[in-house]
Order: structure tokens, then sequence, then C-alpha cells
């Protein structure tokens, strides 16, 4: 734990899906002990690094077993460095509905993205869209915020979409309106631009603000997309708040922790 937290200011801020910011040692130390506690057998793997002035952007892939079942999951680690290499502000993008799907079925509620999925075969690849440019965030955050499907859509051509939820990429238009149409028919999301990570084959792009949907308001929410060297689309978020309230939250973390 000590070698963990030496990678952190002495005030350094670490936000996970659906929760307010943690800063501090003490406070950040205290969180990650009560996670490990959780799933004491976790392991991941980092994946696409990139670091872009003081912003290091990676995926991990994450492996637990809860209640005797193997569960993987896909993440993205944000972080915001200091002169001196230490991380002032940390964000952790991951599906917490993973945890309870299969762990906890008798209180897990419906998947948000449950049945969506390409409706026949997909279309050949095409060529891969150009990639993101630094311009272009503005535009990008006015379709989020505005719930603009097509200009969304439009801007990845024919890439295949990842995202939490699916089993597989959506490769056909039909299934990724379908997904995005989902999405906004839930949540209602207000973002501002967070940290983007241009790489030489993979660039990041964060989104941070609020969402308010069915099971609560103004709840704290952020999505990364990221833009691969192959054309690949993914998104990374979490669907809890939107499927369960804080009290069912709480109910679903508290059957995971009985033995």
């Amino acid at each position: 734990m000590k070698a963990y937290l030496d990678i952190f200011d002495e005030e350094a801020t670490l936000w996970e899906a659906g929760s307010a910011p943690q800063r501090g040692h003490t406070v950040i130390g205290t969180s990650i002990t009560g996670s490990l506690r959780l799933v004491p057998d976790l392991r991941y793997r980092g994946t696409d690094v990139v670091a872009d002035g003081g912003v290091m952007m990676f995926g991990q892939w994450n492996e637990v077993t809860l209640k005797g079942h193997k569960v993987a999951y896909p993440q993205i680690a944000r972080n915001v460095l200091g002169d001196d290499g230490k991380t002032l502000q940390a964000r952790r993008y991951y599906d917490r509905y993973a945890l309870f799907r299969d762990t906890v079925p008798e209180l897990a509620p419906e998947g948000l993205f449950d049945g969506i999925a390409d409706p026949g075969p997909a279309p050949s690849r095409g060529p891969a869209p150009e990639r993101l440019r630094a311009a272009e965030i503005p535009g990008r955050l006015a379709a989020w915020n505005g719930e603009d499907v097509d200009a969304l859509l439009a801007r990845m051509g024919n890439a295949r979409l990842s995202g939490p939820g699916l089993d597989a990429p959506l490769a056909t238009k039909s299934g990724k309106r379908a997904y995005l149409q989902r999405f906004f028919g839930t949540a209602d999301v207000r973002f501002k631009a967070g940290q983007a990570a241009f790489g030489r084959t993979t660039t990041y792009v964060e989104w941070h603000g609020t969402v308010s949907g069915p099971k609560g308001n103004d709840i704290p929410f952020g999505i990364v997309e990221r833009f691969g060297p192959g054309g690949e689309w993914e998104l990374y978020f979490d669907t809890l708040p939107l499927v369960a309230d804080r009290a069912e939250i709480g109910a679903l973390f508290e059957k995971l922790a009985q033995s």
C-alpha cells in the first residue's frame, strides 16, 4: 500500500465511478484498502499507455474472483501529474455493474443495454476514420450534451463501437444508434471537456460532469472515449447509477461483501 500511495501527491484527489473525489493519502489509502478487501485477488494488466504533457491515460484489463465467479472488465485510468511526477488528480472509469451481474443476480437490476446487438451481418470494415483532432473537442462535447446521436455516429464512420453492456462490438449503424439512443433515453448528461491525451496511435478524450436519470439527479459521472489505431471506438463509463439508486447500490455492495 505504501508503494501505491507513493505515486500520489500528499493532497492528490482520486475519483471513481459514482462518487465524490477523495483527497489525501489517508482517505485514498482507506478507500483502496476497502476495495482490495472486497477483491483480494485483483489482477490487471495495462494497455495503450499515452502520456501527453502532464496527462497520462491508459487502459486496464481487470480480473477478480467474486463469490466464486471470475469477473473480468475493462477500465481507463486517467492521471494528471505534477512536475515531480506525482499524481495530482486521478480518475478511474469502469462499469461497476459488471461486478454484480453474475455474482448477486437475485439483487442485480436489469442491465442498461440488455438486448442491444447488431440486427444482422456486420458490414465490411472499410477505412478507419481519421483520428480525432483537438479542434474537434468543442463540437463533440456539444454533441454529447445535446444528445446528438447523428453527429456522434457520423464522425466515426464504419468504426466498431465497444462499450459497457455489450458482448461484442457493434458494427452496424442501426446497432450503434440503438446503443446511443438507449443511453440518452436514460441519461441526461451535463459534461465539460476533461483531459485529452493524443498518442502516436491512440487517443483518449474525457468528458466529465454529472448525470441525471430515473435513479437520481446530478450524480458525479463521466465518459472516456478511446480511439484506437485500427479504427476502434470504445466508451468507458459506469452504468450502475443509471439502473440503481444509492440505497440499491449500497445493498448490492453489502451483499457482495458477505461471504
